[in-house]
């Protein structure tokens, strides 16, 4: 460390008297030790004084201050004198300006003792404030490096946020600045990385270096051991999945490839492939691109049961409209609280709309064969927007949801699905319909069976594997199979629209 223009010698080597006190000084700059405030206090203790270092404003940033010349402090912030000396009272004061990283900030250096200045005490000062100036920049540059890297980050969540609200023109207008190419793409998969919450930033730092920052990878501003990668390329899922097969305690779940509109759809089955890949011994999974039930029924048909149950939004301006649709497919897929962090906005935004929504189709989402229903068709907007409804049905005629559930093929289906369960001795059927019934609520749903509350949740829990779907958190998974027991009959249908199911004043049912 090189002294300065006063003519010091090099601080590398021990002091005049043979001490050891340079070495202690430049143990300072060592990774593990670099700390102002510590430099301060060693500074005190090593020239048997009062030490403090305080910005130009007169902030305390580290010490403790001595009683000072208040006009002599504040000319050498300015830089109008590069130090000042004085005795007062039996003390011997020393004033030293601090150069910061910003050439228009400085600080001050107070160094107060008994006794005199000798060659010994100069060269400490002198060095110390050479060790302060170092660390000031150093931290400085740390943190100009965090900044932009938080920048990043909120920029990349940025993106994400648009893409999981439909808006693909903006995302890739926001990505293309910084990531050319980023979104050049009409689909892609979306994976989601666990780690753990302290390892996460490393974990996201590795996915961006093996996709060699061709994926979009998100700090999960939802679950905080969650790294969201959307994944245009396969290659690079590839490489994902590598990385989580020699990390201990890191799984990885990834989705069908979609386009990039139903960004959310592909979120939510990644999150389903996720719980998968905890019981998987190469702790991977990708959502089974299974029989849908959407797929089960006539497009035309299904279309045209969208296009009337959502009519009641048709009135709102087109803007509007948009905001509340894609903020009710995130409401109904994830909780509110995680849809606004994944949307940026408020809880009570995502609520608010939520029951504008609510209102507008005449039904209560607290009801989870409501909550199924709007979410089918919700998904079937997007899935079946090239498709064009039967127009030669007229209102009285239109074909009703239960036409449109208890066809063959969705019978088979939900037969099927809900076979699975009667292998297990403790009918978890009859606990999982009733269950749905009670909107999910494990409480009242042991009141009804006459059973404990944690008795239900086991039941839905052990649920989830046989039927290979997320049953407690909600979404999707859910969904399915809430409408596999509305196909069989074993659950009412929902009020929608303000009608009960088979009214006639019912549009939706008929």
């Amino acid at each position: 460390m090189a002294g300065r223009e006063d003519g010091n010698r090099r601080a590398g080597v021990r002091g005049a008297d043979g001490s050891a006190w340079a070495e202690e000084l430049l143990e300072h700059l060592r990774p593990g030790g670099r700390d102002v405030r510590r430099v301060v206090a060693w500074l005190a203790d090593t020239v048997q004084g009062v030490v403090s270092l305080q910005d130009d404003a007169g902030r305390l940033l580290a010490g403790t201050r001595p009683p000072l010349d208040d006009q002599l402090v504040e000319a050498v912030a300015a830089g109008r004198i590069a130090s000042a000396a004085w005795e007062d009272q039996g003390r011997h004061v020393r004033l030293v300006r601090v150069t910061y990283p910003n050439p228009a900030a400085a600080g001050v250096l107070a160094v107060a003792r008994e006794t005199p200045f000798d060659r010994r005490a100069s060269d400490i000062v002198t060095h110390t404030l050479q060790v302060i100036e170092l660390l000031l920049k150093a931290d400085e540059t740390t943190a100009a490096g965090l900044r932009l890297e938080r920048a990043t980050s909120d920029l990349r969540l940025a993106i994400l946020q648009l893409l999981m609200v439909e808006d693909t023109v903006a995302a890739r207008r926001v990505a293309a600045g910084l990531w050319p190419g980023l979104l050049d793409t009409d689909s892609a998969c979306v994976h989601v990385v666990e780690g753990t919450a302290e390892e996460r930033d490393r974990l996201a730092g590795e996915c961006l270096d093996v996709t060699q920052e061709r994926a979009l990878v998100v700090l999960c501003p939802a679950v905080d051991e969650h790294v969201i990668v959307v994944t245009p390329g396969e290659a690079d899922a590839r490489e994902l999945r590598a990385l989580i097969g020699r990390r201990p305690r890191t799984f990885i779940g990834g989705s069908a490839r979609h386009s990039l509109a139903r960004t959310a759809t592909a979120y939510g089955q990644a999150m389903s492939a996720l719980a998968v890949a905890h019981f998987r011994p190469d702790k991977a999974a990708v959502y089974a691109e299974r029989t849908h039930p959407e797929r089960l029924i006539d497009p035309a048909a299904l279309r045209g049961w969208t296009d009337r149950l959502l009519r009641p939004l048709d009135t709102l301006p087109h803007h509007t409209r948009a905001e509340l649709l894609a903020t009710t497919r995130l409401g109904l897929e994830f909780t509110a609280v995680s849809a606004a962090k994944v949307m940026g906005v408020s809880r009570n935004t995502v609520r608010a709309r939520m029951e504008r929504v609510e209102a507008l189709l005449g039904t209560d989402f607290a009801d989870l064969t409501a909550r199924a229903v709007v979410h089918l068709a919700l998904n079937i907007q997007i899935g079946l927007a090239d498709t064009p409804a039967d127009d030669g049905l007229s209102q009285a005629t239109a074909v009703p949801l239960r036409d449109l559930l208890t066809g063959p093929a969705m019978r088979t289906w939900a037969q099927d699905l809900l076979a699975h369960l009667d292998k297990d001795t403790r009918d978890l059927r009859r606990t999982l319909r009733t269950w749905i019934a009670e909107g999910g609520n494990a409480e009242r749903t042991a009141q009804t069976l006459g059973v404990h509350a944690q008795t239900v949740r086991e039941h839905v829990r052990s649920a989830e594997p046989v039927l290979e779907r997320r049953l407690l958190t909600g979404g999707s998974d859910l969904y399915e199979v809430v409408l596999a027991h509305l196909t069989l009959g074993d659950l009412s249908e929902p009020v929608l629209h303000g009608a009960k199911p088979g009214h006639p004043d019912s549009p939706v049912h008929g």
